[in-house]
């Protein structure tokens, strides 16, 4: 077992006082350039970790943080959000956080700002959002900002400089990405770029998708080209075959949310075997029509670690005063029916 290096083992090691060495390790007070050298040497040779935990016991405050989301029991995307909250509660168990979770209809402007009204009555020390209306995710931002509430988002980003930080992908790289997979099995031809579901002008997340994508096919030579379409998640099944009835040269569909899974049953129903299909999300039934190659490519936006990075951003910087950046950018991850045991295998543990 590694050894643990106590103070007094370090000052030995480095010829010089206890209390030269915790000046050394805290940064305070005044300590001589050899001196500083010496201990900084040591520290590096002995990877020596200070007792976080012990550091912080003096201190009594217990911080607050709201975390406000869609309703993960209307949306199977953000069930694994509800994981990603437990797992970073128990990680931080000897700590003084209470976390909140208040959840919203994502279809519904005024469940947002009636969930947001609460957590502002709350008073925490920090929330982590969605952002999914843009325009009303603004003003609560600056209210909450105004009240000295530190604010994280995640999964969508919208521009204003009073968020602490982000974290999710860049959504136009991931648009272009997509542009780039159909290039690569499609060759030419005509790809929908479907958006499903309510608040077209405030998702945000769709019209970088769109952007990304139609990039690509401007600054390429790619002989693809697109068509923007919406559809309602209640009437797709009428809307799409009527689209496609009218679009023949369709050859591709790229869904930019986590609803491919209902293109591919479509797909399925009506043997359209010719159409490619890339979308979003391992959703159970997502993975279903991966597996039997009627969707081509998922690409993985991994909502479980985001939410697990923006609470430990906000609890380290509360807890230890940890630089935190502005942006926390994920990897863009593709996944199709060959690699994807390697991201739903669950890890073997061995007791």
């Amino acid at each position: 077992m590694r050894k643990k290096y106590t103070i007094k083992d370090i000052a030995e090691l480095a010829g010089v006082s206890k209390g030269t060495v915790d000046r050394v390790i805290h940064k305070r007070g005044k300590v001589s350039e050899k001196a500083l050298i010496d201990v900084t040497r040591i520290l590096e040779e002995i990877d020596y970790k200070p007792n976080l935990i012990a550091r912080n016991l003096k201190n009594n405050k217990v911080y607050s943080i709201c975390v406000l989301i869609p309703d993960y029991h209307l949306d199977d995307y953000w069930l694994s959000c509800k994981e990603g909250i437990e797992s970073v509660k128990q990680e931080f168990a000897s700590f003084d956080i209470q976390i909140k979770t208040l959840l919203y209809h994502s279809k519904d402007v005024n469940s947002f700002l009636q969930k947001s009204n609460e957590v502002l009555a709350l008073k925490p020390d920090a929330v982590l959002m969605v952002p999914s209306f843009q325009k009303e995710s603004e003003t609560i931002i600056n209210l909450l900002a105004n009240q000295d509430i530190v604010v994280s988002i995640f999964n969508n980003n919208i521009p204003n400089n009073k968020i602490f930080n982000f974290v999710g992908q860049d959504l136009i790289k991931s648009g272009r990405i997509a542009a780039k997979l159909f290039d690569l099995i499609l060759g030419n031809g005509k790809v929908a770029i479907l958006y499903i579901g309510a608040n077209f002008k405030n998702a945000t997340y769709f019209h970088e998708k769109d952007q990304g994508f139609k990039e690509y096919i401007k600054q390429t030579d790619t002989a693809l080209s697109s068509v923007t379409q919406t559809f309602s998640s209640e009437n797709l099944e009428l809307e799409l075959t009527n689209f496609l009835s009218q679009n023949p040269d369709v050859k591709g569909i790229f869904v930019t949310n986590s609803k491919t899974y209902m293109v591919a049953k479509l797909i399925k129903k009506h043997n359209l075997k010719d159409i490619k299909l890339i979308g979003y999300d391992l959703l159970e039934e997502n993975i279903t029509y991966l597996k039997n190659n009627t969707i081509q490519f998922l690409i993985h936006q991994n909502a479980k670690h985001q939410i697990h990075l923006g609470l430990t951003n906000l609890i380290e910087y509360f807890m230890f005063s940890k630089k935190t950046p502005k942006r926390n950018l994920l990897p863009i991850n593709i996944i199709n029916s060959e690699n994807l045991s390697s991201y739903t295998q669950k890890e073997t543990i061995y007791e």
